[in-house]
């Protein structure tokens, strides 16, 4: 199947990739005298839920099974950012909360993203056109916004959520320090599997249905190669399918990933079209069907080393 057979089904990627951007209705802020915490979506809600513990009263932003960059807000949402005690999300994902948070929230917020070293949009360079559509809807932040899949930068930005919400309830400080010293360790404990995981693999190249895994292929030094970039809804060109399907014969990758909240169509023909087969990774933006952000990532893992052919 040729380059521009592929780019035939591009179009179902933008047009199926995600459900309702609808998001959930928070509750009331400070409920039972605790901090009102909201956290735009799930690896920030697991994190704040495992910090804050039960001295925090944590709502999530985006409902499970909804592609975070959809959120749109209710008026009910922005009332309850603007009574929140601490907003934490991470700013480039979801556009319409970091306006919200600006206009209403914007010195009670933690943004992920400014707590750790950050790492430029994959792609820009090599699809510009790709890349100009995606800033018309997505703000310009000049960095790739998915920091949460390293675990070890994720550590880092947990110890300075403990902080944050140490700064929001100083008689519960050393509670939220505690439970983030934790956290965190657990979290380094991650990064060590992953370390020692992807050591030593036939493979470095990965193809993602979009570039959603800069950070752990900049974390354990591989290569990603996103059909679309950072936004998942973006359509590919057929130039840019070409590539992908160019790169994936070159360096001769046997798995094409495709995502739990993607259409996984492009993906699937991509595959047949290079004679590799398909597989689930997931970017960790909504609650799993089972665990929580530790086993998934493991199951990430094990799904990289299995397509990585690491030993």
């Amino acid at each position: 199947m040729s380059a521009v057979a592929l780019a035939g089904v591009g179009a179902l990627l933008a047009a199926t990739a995600c459900s309702s951007g609808a998001a959930v209705s928070a509750s009331p802020p400070g409920a039972a005298g605790k901090p009102a915490v909201l956290a735009a979506f799930y690896p920030l809600q697991w994190m704040t839920d495992l910090v804050g513990g039960p001295d925090v009263a944590v709502t999530a932003l985006t409902r499970p099974g909804v592609e975070p960059h959809d959120l749109e807000l209710t008026p009910r949402q922005i009332a309850d950012i603007e009574r929140a005690d601490l907003v934490v999300y991470v700013k480039g994902v979801q556009p319409a909360l970091d306006e919200a948070v600006e206009q209403h929230a914007a010195d009670r917020a933690f943004d992920v993203a400014s707590a750790v070293p950050t790492i430029p949009a994959a792609g820009e360079d090599a699809h510009a056109e790709e890349a100009a559509a995606e800033h018309e809807e997505h703000e310009e932040v000049g960095y790739d916004p998915h920091v949460w899949l390293d675990p070890s930068r994720l550590a880092s930005a947990v110890a300075k959520l403990g902080e944050r919400l140490g700064q929001a309830d100083s008689a519960r400080a050393a509670a939220f320090t505690q439970r983030a010293t934790t956290t965190a360790a657990q979290l380094r404990a991650l990064d060590g599997e992953f370390e020692s995981g992807l050591a030593d693999c036939s493979s470095r190249t990965i193809v993602t249905s979009h570039a959603a895994f800069g950070y752990l292929a900049d974390r354990y030094k591989l290569k990603q190669v996103g059909i679309s970039g950072i936004d998942p809804e973006a359509e590919p060109s057929p130039a840019r399918l070409a590539e992908v399907a160019r790169v994936a014969r070159q360096e001769r990758v046997t798995t094409i990933f495709t995502e739990e909240l993607v259409n996984p169509k492009v993906a699937e023909v991509l595959a047949t079209e290079v004679g590799a087969k398909t597989a689930v990774l997931n970017p960790l933006e909504s609650r799993p069907q089972t665990g929580d952000y530790l086993s998934a990532s493991r199951a990430n893992l094990s799904a990289l080393r299995t397509a990585l052919g690491c030993r």
